[in-house]
C-alpha cells in the first residue's frame, strides 16, 4: 500500500534541494526485492574518500555496467545467454545470477574515480571534491552595525564635505 506524502511545507524553507521530493519518490517506489539484491556495503575509506562494494558472485566482468550521469550511479548486470544453457544440470541454486539494476544517488561533490572486479566483489571508488568556491569561508562585517550606527552623509551630485 502506498501513501503520498506531502513534503510542501518542508520545501517552502529549502533552496537547493530540488531533487528531495524526487528522492522520496524513487525510495517509495522501492521493493523489498529490489533493496535486497545484490548486497552492498559502503565504507569510508579517509576523510574524502569512499568504496561501494558489492556481492555479484557468479556474473563475469564483462557482465557487468557502471553507468555515472548527472548525480546517478547506475550498477547493472545481466548474465550471458550461452552462461545460462551450458546443460549442466543443478540440483540447488543458491547462487542467484539474476539481472539487477541498483542506483546510488551521488552528491554534486561526489566523483567515481574507478572500478575492480576481485573474487566476485564489484569495488567502486569514490572520492569528494569539494570545488573552493563551495568551501566554507568567513565573511567579514564591515563597519558599525545596529541602532546607534550612523549612515554615511552623501549629498546628492555632490560629495560629502
Amino acid at each position: 500500500m502506498r501513501t503520498a506524502f506531502d513534503f510542501t511545507p518542508l520545501l517552502r524553507s529549502s533552496i537547493g534541494f530540488e531533487n528531495l521530493n524526487r528522492l522520496i519518490d524513487f525510495a517509495t517506489r522501492m521493493t523489498d526485492a529490489d533493496a535486497a539484491f545484490p548486497p552492498y556495503n559502503i565504507e569510508k575509506l579517509g576523510e574524502d574518500r569512499y568504496r561501494i562494494t558489492m556481492a555479484v558472485a557468479g556474473f563475469a566482468k564483462d557482465e557487468i555496467d557502471i553507468t555515472v550521469q548527472e548525480n546517478s550511479l547506475v550498477v547493472s548486470g545481466r548474465a550471458a545467454e550461452e552462461a545460462r544453457t551450458e546443460g549442466r544440470e543443478f540440483l540447488h541454486r543458491g547462487i542467484a545470477k539474476r539481472a539487477f539494476e541498483r542506483r546510488f544517488q551521488l552528491a554534486d561533490v561526489i566523483k567515481v574515480t574507478g572500478a575492480s572486479f576481485v573474487n566476485g566483489l564489484l569495488n567502486i571508488d569514490l572520492v569528494r571534491e569539494v570545488p573552493e568556491h563551495k568551501k566554507p569561508r568567513k565573511i567579514e562585517i564591515d563597519g558599525p552595525t545596529g541602532p546607534t550606527a550612523e549612515a554615511p552623509a552623501t549629498i546628492e551630485g555632490e560629495r560629502a564635505a
